[in-house]
């Protein structure tokens, strides 16, 4: 078999079969195909596609790449959440500790982040001596001790993943469907949850930008868990301006927090992270229904069973459970600089990329794998859109460090005289 013919096949619109995609992955996890083979194939699958079933095939190569990770001794049903990313998306750190407080098993792993999007890695790091990375044994540990178990992907997992997603970000394949699929779907199904709630982000701030490629996107991905065996349920959300108040990795803890006190219950940020939270309790068959879903929520946030949950994680992975009472505990900027509106009205937009990007230059995110992040950075957004206005009030707190500050620009938050429509963050769903 040569890579050769594997290109011209797929270049030429036909189907790959499961013993040439498994040829394919296997040459890149050992190394025997170079990079610009699998770069040609790359290009040639973004501009073909795939079908489901080469799709699967693909997937269960790429598990099949490294360690699957094994829950069995841990009783009951293990659920997994999984969200496309966005800029200010905390919701994992927000629904892993309500999840667990209400009975039922929630294993994640996650990543780290890259460019405008967080990592939620990153944010769990900005608490003072949290360990990250757990040890297969310390995190079913965990898992089986507190009901939740959140570990940065260690590296025996999907190790083909890890290389073809070098490869993609570097040849302008990043967006393509079955791509993404597989890289997902690989990484989830090798961490051996059995149910998955996954939130696709949809809009100017996402990788899908329209409503349909979402769609696509996500049921594509439904086809591949449930092909396997896994539930599936995915929430298509909106992604046009970041979610909640906090940009930058302590700050968005110091948000998580909040919410997990009780604070912000209005906010989509809390209402997002809610309703993910009630999908994963309806999978894994605590719940009947929605409304009594959301009921036990609730229920563990208003009488601090979660909050307590988090902290008892925290400390369980040797960070500083003190610092979630005690916010000057976490890292903090040495400045802080507000951007004020320069004019009345109402607020039409806030750009999620920009923001994210602006949050990067200032050190809460990285430009390049090996860059260190400042955890005390970041920006607090003061106003969401439709909001009234007034001129000179502020709009962003950046929190800074002493390095020079990137050039403000006035349509990171744009203002006029015109009101606009309320906007739901809730787009569709899959099943």
């Amino acid at each position: 078999m040569r890579m050769y013919d594997l290109i011209h096949a797929k270049k030429s619109g036909r189907a790959l079969n499961g013993e040439q995609i498994a040829f394919w992955v296997d040459g890149v996890t050992t190394g025997a195909v170079p990079d610009e083979q699998s770069s040609a194939l790359l290009m040639a699958i973004c501009w073909r596609g795939m079908d489901t079933a080469e799709t699967l095939a693909l997937t269960l190569a790429m598990r099949d790449s490294g360690h699957r990770i094994n829950l069995s001794s841990v009783p009951g049903v293990k659920v997994d959440k999984h969200s496309t990313g966005g800029v200010g998306d905390k919701t994992t750190l927000i629904l892993g500790p309500i999840v667990a407080a209400c009975g039922l098993k929630c294993a994640m792993f996650s990543g780290r982040g890259l460019g405008h999007t967080g990592g939620t890695v990153d944010k769990y790091a900005a608490i003072p001596g949290m360990k990250v990375e757990l040890p297969e044994a310390e995190f079913i540990a965990g898992l089986a001790k507190l009901g939740f178990a959140n570990s940065a992907q260690t590296a025996d997992i999907c190790p083909a993943d890890r290389k073809l997603y070098a490869l993609r970000d570097v040849t302008a394949t990043v967006e393509s469907i079955p791509l993404i699929t597989a890289s997902i779907m690989s990484k989830k199904l090798a961490g051996g949850a059995d149910a998955l709630v996954l939130d696709v982000k949809c809009g100017s701030g996402a990788f899908m930008a329209t409503l349909e490629d979402a769609t696509t996107l996500a049921r594509s991905m439904v086809d591949v868990g449930k092909s396997h065996g896994m539930k599936m349920k995915v929430l298509i959300t909106r992604m046009e301006e970041p979610l909640g108040w906090a940009i930058g990795n302590a700050l968005e803890v110091m948000e998580s927090v909040e919410i997990l006190r009780g604070q912000h219950g209005s906010s989509v940020l809390a209402r997002m992270s809610f309703r993910l939270a009630a999908e994963m309790l309806l999978l894994g068959g605590l719940a009947a229904d929605l409304d009594t879903a959301l009921a036990k929520v609730q229920g563990v946030v208003a009488d601090g069973s979660a909050f307590e949950l988090f902290k008892r994680f925290v400390a369980l992975n040797g960070g500083d459970a003190s610092s979630l009472d005690d916010f000057s505990r976490l890292p903090q900027a040495t400045r802080q600089v507000e951007i004020k509106a320069s004019q009345a009205g109402f607020v039409q937009s806030i750009d999620s990329r920009a923001l994210g990007i602006l949050a990067m230059e200032l050190g809460a995110g990285r430009r390049s794998k090996d860059d260190v992040l400042d955890y005390g950075v970041g920006i607090r957004i003061h106003v969401a859109p439709g909001d009234l206005v007034a001129a000179g009030q502020v709009l962003l707190t950046l929190h800074a460090s002493e390095r020079p500050l990137p050039e403000i620009e006035p349509e990171w938050i744009r203002v006029s005289n015109q009101s606009i429509p309320a906007q739901d963050w809730l787009l569709g769903t899959v099943e």
